[in-house]
């Protein structure tokens, strides 16, 4: 039996992904919109310190990104560098060739499922 401190938010299952879907066109000013989702659904009102960090993956689903631009680039940048800080990995599911060619271009195409 245990008594050590359990560690990750009792409401986030690490072995579930959270899903964020990213969708449209987006423009600049949409960026902190992903960013504060991102840790509404990682932290929640349950979220004690900035460390604890449940999940150990986010999907972020992007078929239905429109045009993908560099505001598409940007937002996923800044998930990633965030979701890393916590020792968690981003990954992408439904990327269209325009925006793997894209996150090539910017030494993100390793994101891409």
């Amino acid at each position: 039996m245990s008594s050590g401190r359990r560690s990750g938010l009792p409401s986030v299952d690490a072995t579930k992904p959270i899903v964020l879907v990213i969708a449209g066109h987006l423009t600049p000013a949409e960026v902190p919109r992903f960013y504060e989702e991102l840790y509404e659904r990682l932290y929640g009102e349950l979220a004690t310190r900035p460390d604890d960090f449940g999940a150990a993956e986010v999907i972020c689903e992007v078929g239905g990104l429109v045009r993908p631009n560099l505001a598409a680039v940007e937002v996923l940048a800044r998930l990633r560098l965030d979701a890393r800080r916590r020792g968690c990995r981003v990954r992408l599911r439904g990327a269209a060739r325009e925006l793997r060619l894209l996150l090539d271009l910017v030494g993100l195409g390793d994101m891409a499922l």
